[in-house]
């Protein structure tokens, strides 16, 4: 089936920010500042099970993960959750997270905290990079988009789960926000918020190509949930955003 039951061409997309990480552990510094070989710290795991748990119903037809361990261990307890037989994952690396630049002169951790916490701000202005010298917003957007737009338009399923990450995700939020326009998407960004091993849920209307071709293509996305924490629900005692709370020692 390639639609949600009782649907004629809706299909879910569970899109997951990977669980709680620690980028200035001993794996990064042994890596010289390679954030891509972080894993998820204890409390990360623990997040990422809850999850699991929360959507251990849902029976997935398709996992993707950008392949970096963080993505990769969250999808995995997810998937090590579900009560029917589990998706292989895959690996995506167009959603790998946006690839950062240079931070600058930063005399403090709390200078470095006040320069990341605001990353986001300028991301809809022409040009604008993630840091000094830094992939291109925009750039980042197409990459993403471009990789769901791939998965959509394969046959067979109707439910996926994607674990990325927090960048990344903004973006396809703003995208799916303004009617799934890239021209629109980065002027939404700043306005998502994603906690570790959140969940969002997003509907996608799937129908024919509109030239006659084979295939199909969006008429419309739902946003049906956002930045959903199933291991605080209300968000209790979460007063940091994702970014200050990672500067500031904040676990979450």
């Amino acid at each position: 089936m390639s639609a949600l039951p009782g649907t004629t061409g809706r299909r879910r997309i569970y899109l997951m920010r990977h669980g709680h990480v620690d980028y200035f552990g001993p794996e990064i510094m042994a890596a010289g500042g390679d954030t891509k070989v972080v894993p998820l710290t204890p409390l990360g795991q623990e997040q990422a099970k809850a999850a699991g748990k929360a959507l251990s119903h849902v029976v997935l037809d398709r996992a993707i993960c950008s392949g970096v361990p963080r993505t990769r261990q969250t999808a995995e307890w997810v998937l090590a959750a579900q009560e029917e037989k589990a998706p292989v994952l895959e690996e995506e690396p167009a959603l790998v997270e946006i690839h950062g630049g240079s931070f600058g002169k930063i005399m403090s951790r709390t200078e470095l905290a006040a320069k990341m916490a605001f990353y986001f701000e300028t991301a809809e202005e022409p040009g604008a990079t993630m840091l000094e010298g830094g992939e291109v917003f925009g750039d980042a957007l197409l990459r993403a988009v471009g990789a769901v737009k791939r998965l959509l338009a394969e046959p067979g399923w109707h439910t996926a789960l994607i674990a990325a990450h927090e960048g990344i995700n903004r973006l396809l939020l703003g995208w799916a926000a303004t009617g799934c326009s890239v021209e629109r998407a980065l002027s939404a960004v700043r306005a998502f918020e994603q906690d570790p091993a959140c969940i969002n849920v997003i509907d996608f209307d799937m129908v024919p190509a509109a030239d006659g071709g084979v295939g199909t293509e969006i008429q419309r996305s739902i946003i049906k949930s956002v930045n959903v924490t199933p291991y605080n629900y209300v968000k209790h005692g979460m007063n940091m955003t994702s970014l200050e709370a990672i500067f500031s020692k904040d676990p979450r």
